[in-house]
C-alpha cells in the first residue's frame, strides 16, 4: 500500500532537470508554442549556478588561462535567453545574492502561460512503446504525489541522465581510448574515470579576528599538497578568501552517481581541512601567525550538494569529437554554439598534487554543435541538452560549462517545438533541411548566434526597406541593421574564415551629431506591421554573469545596464497621412525587445528614435525585424 495520490498529466513536452539546460528548453518551447512540463527535482532552479552549489556561468568567451573578447570583432558572449537571464540579474541583483538568481529563473518559468513548473518533483520511471516513451512517472515526496506525465517528446536534462537511463536510452562513462576517436587529448586506454565533482565556499571579513577550529574528520593539508592549488590557476583568482575553491575537486576515480553520497562527505572534509590550511597555517605554523592574511575572514556558506561535473553522456546520432570542435565543423543540423577550451581535471583531483588542477586547450575558433548530438540513437522521441549530450570526454570537456549547456538547452527546446508543430519525431529533424532551416531561422529570430548561419527570413519585411539614418559610422552605416548577423565574430578566435561574415553588423549613429538619432525604414509600398523585433548592443564582447568572486566580477560592468545598449527609445509609423508614435520605452537594458502592435497597421515608413542610451555617446542597433 502506497499513500502517494496518483495524478495524470498530458503535455506535449516534458522536461525532466531544471539546470541551466533545462530552464532555457523549457522557456524556448514554451515560447514557441508548446505545451511544457519542466521537472525538477530540487527546491530551487539553476543546477550547478543555483544557491545550492553557486558555480558562475562560464561559455563561449572563456574564462581562466584564455579569454575570448575584443570590442567590435570578436563578440562571444551567448545571446538569445541566457543573455536575458544575464542582463536581468545584473541589474535586479546588484548585491550578487545566491538566492536572488533562483528567484529571477522561477519568475521566468512561472510568467511562460505554456509552460507547467513542478518543483522538487523527480522522474523515477517512464513507460515504453517499442523505442518510443510514452509516459514518465514522477514523485514528489514533500506532497506525497505521484504523475503519471504523458506527452509526445521527452528532453532528459538531468545531468545525470535519469529519465533517459530509465528509458534504456544507450549512454557512454569514462574516458575512451585515444584510437576509438582518434583523439590527441584522450588516454592511451580507455577508463572509467571522470571529472570529479565540487563543494564550493564562501567567506566574510569582519572587523575582529574570528577564530576557527576544524572538525575533527576535516582533512589535513601540507603546502606541498596544495602548491598547485592554493589560489589555483586558471586565472581570474588572485589571493582571496571570499569565494573558492573549484580546483578542490574529488570523486573522478568513482562512480559520481552510485558514490555521490560518499563523494559529498568526503568533500565536506576536503573544505574544511582546505579552509583551516588558510585560517590556520599548515601543520608546524606558530601560535599567532597569519601566514594567508586570514585572521579576520570567517565561513559565511559552504554548500551540501557536490558540484557534479561529469556522470553519463548519452549515444546520439552523432557523437562530438575533439576534431570536431578544433576544427570548427560546419554542421548542417547546428542549433547551439560553444567555444570554452578542451578543459581536462585529473580524475583524482586534490590527490593529485603533482598534477595541474586542470589542463586548458582552447579552442581555436567558436564551434557549433548539431541537433543530432542532442537525439537519441536508440529512443525515437528522446533527446537530451546539457552536460549528458552526445560527446566524448574530450569534447565533453568543453560542451560541459552552462552558458555553452543554455544554448544547447534553447537549441533542443525550440527543436521540440517545432518538431510538434511539424508533426515529426525528434529522429527526423537532422535530416530534413528545410525543418532545419525552420529551426535555426527560429534561434537567429530569437537571438541564438550560429556559426555561419544568418537570416533568411522571408517574411522579415525589415529586409526590403530603404534604410537610411540620421548620421552613422563608416563600417557601421544604417544598412546593417539587415546584414542578417547581430554581432562580429571576425576578430582574434572569433568565428572560421568564410564563416565569420567579416563587419560591423549594426548602426552607429555619429557622436558628433549627438541624440536623438533615428533609424527610417521605407517601402515602396505599404506593409501590413505586427511585430517589430530590435536587438541591442549589450557589450557582447566582455564578461557579464554572476559570481561570488570579487576577481571576476571586476572584469566585468556589474549592477548597471551595459553603456553600449540603448536605454530609451520610441517607434513611430507613417500611414501616409503622418507620423504615429506606437512605442516608447524608457529605461531599457535588454538586448531583444518584441513589440506587437494592438492590432496590423498598414505603413509605408517606419522610425526607431534614440533618445539615450545607458553610456555611451551613438546609438547602437544591431538588427531591427519587421513582421
Amino acid at each position: 500500500m502506497t499513500i502517494l495520490e496518483e495524478h495524470i498529466l498530458n503535455s506535449e513536452i516534458l522536461i525532466a532537470g531544471g539546470g541551466m539546460a533545462g530552464c532555457c528548453a523549457a522557456l524556448a518551447a514554451a515560447r514557441c508554442g508548446a505545451q511544457v512540463i519542466l521537472c525538477q527535482d530540487r527546491s530551487v532552479l539553476g543546477g550547478n549556478a543555483s544557491s545550492e552549489v553557486r558555480m558562475h556561468i562560464v561559455g563561449a568567451n572563456g574564462t581562466g588561462r584564455f579569454d575570448r573578447g575584443r570590442e567590435l570583432e570578436t563578440e562571444a558572449r551567448e545571446g538569445a535567453i541566457i543573455e536575458e537571464l544575464r542582463l536581468e540579474n545584473c541589474i535586479r541583483n546588484p548585491q550578487r545574492s545566491a538566492s536572488m538568481f533562483d528567484l529571477i529563473l522561477y519568475e521566468k518559468c512561472q510568467a511562460e502561460p505554456n509552460l507547467t513548473l513542478m518543483l522538487n518533483t523527480c522522474v523515477t520511471s517512464v513507460r515504453l512503446n517499442g523505442d518510443r516513451i510514452e509516459s514518465a512517472t514522477a514523485e514528489r515526496q514533500s506532497t506525497e504525489d505521484r504523475f503519471t506525465i504523458n506527452a509526445d517528446i521527452f528532453i532528459d536534462c538531468t545531468g545525470d541522465g535519469r529519465l533517459a537511463a530509465e528509458a534504456g536510452a544507450r549512454f557512454m562513462e569514462g574516458r575512451e581510448g585515444r584510437q576509438q576517436f582518434h583523439e590527441s587529448l584522450a588516454p592511451e586506454t580507455a577508463d572509467q574515470h571522470r571529472l570529479g565533482s565540487t563543494i564550493l565556499m564562501q567567506a566574510r571579513r569582519h572587523e575582529r579576528p574570528m577564530p576557527f577550529v576544524a572538525p575533527d574528520w576535516a582533512r589535513k593539508f601540507d603546502s606541498a599538497e596544495l602548491k598547485l592549488r592554493l589560489y589555483a590557476t586558471p586565472g581570474e583568482e588572485e589571493p582571496t578568501h571570499e569565494y573558492g575553491y573549484w580546483w578542490a575537486e574529488w570523486g573522478g576515480v568513482l562512480d559520481t552517481i552510485k558514490e555521490n553520497e560518499r563523494i559529498r562527505d568526503e568533500l565536506l572534509a576536503i573544505v574544511m581541512g582546505i579552509w583551516d590550511h588558510v585560517k590556520n597555517g599548515p601543520e608546524g605554523t606558530p601560535a599567532g601567525a597569519d601566514p594567508f592574511q586570514a585572521a579576520h575572514w570567517a565561513l559565511d556558506w559552504f554548500g551540501f550538494l557536490p558540484g557534479k561535473r561529469e556522470s553519463r553522456r548519452f549515444i546520439g546520432q552523432h557523437i562530438l569529437t575533439e576534431h570536431d570542435l578544433l576544427s570548427s565543423r560546419d554542421f548542417p543540423d547546428a542549433i547551439a554554439c560553444g567555444g570554452w577550451s578542451l578543459d581536462l581535471h585529473p580524475p583524482e583531483g586534490i590527490d593529485a598534487p603533482g598534477l595541474e588542477p586542470c589542463t586548458q586547450y582552447p579552442v581555436p575558433h567558436l564551434y557549433n554543435i548539431p541537433l543530432s548530438a542532442c537525439v537519441s540513437v536508440n529512443r525515437k522521441n528522446l533527446m537530451f541538452a546539457g552536460r549528458n549530450i552526445s560527446a566524448t570526454h574530450v569534447a565533453f570537456s568543453s560542451t560541459r560549462v552552462m552558458a555553452t549547456c543554455a544554448a544547447i538547452g534553447q537549441g533542443v527546446g525550440t527543436a521540440a517545438a517545432l518538431a510538434i508543430q511539424q508533426r515529426q519525431e525528434p529522429t527526423e529533424l537532422s535530416t530534413n533541411p528545410k525543418i532545419m532551416s525552420q529551426i535555426q531561422q527560429q534561434l537567429l529570430n530569437d537571438d541564438a548566434y550560429l556559426v555561419g548561419i544568418r537570416n533568411e527570413a522571408a517574411t522579415d519585411v525589415a529586409r526590403s526597406a530603404r534604410i537610411r539614418a540620421s548620421s552613422e559610422q563608416a563600417g557601421f552605416e544604417a544598412v546593417n541593421i539587415v546584414s542578417g548577423q547581430t554581432r562580429s565574430v571576425h576578430g582574434s578566435a572569433g568565428a572560421p574564415e568564410g564563416r565569420a561574415f567579416p563587419g560591423g553588423h549594426r548602426w552607429m549613429s555619429d557622436p558628433a551629431e549627438e541624440l536623438p538619432a533615428t533609424l527610417q525604414l521605407e517601402w515602396e509600398t505599404p506593409m501590413s506591421v505586427n511585430v517589430i523585433q530590435l536587438i541591442f548592443d549589450t557589450g557582447l564582447h566582455r564578461h557579464l554573469t554572476l559570481s561570488h568572486h570579487d576577481g571576476y566580477t571586476g572584469k566585468m560592468l556589474w549592477g548597471r545596464p551595459q553603456p553600449e545598449t540603448v536605454r530609451d527609445y520610441q517607434i513611430e509609423v507613417h500611414d501616409g497621412s503622418g507620423w504615429q508614435q506606437v512605442v516608447n520605452v524608457t529605461g531599457n537594458y535588454q538586448r531583444r525587445r518584441v513589440h506587437r502592435l494592438e492590432s496590423g497597421i498598414t505603413v509605408k515608413q517606419l522610425r526607431i528614435v534614440v533618445t539615450a542610451t545607458n553610456g555611451v555617446e551613438q546609438a547602437r542597433v544591431c538588427e531591427i525585424r519587421v513582421y
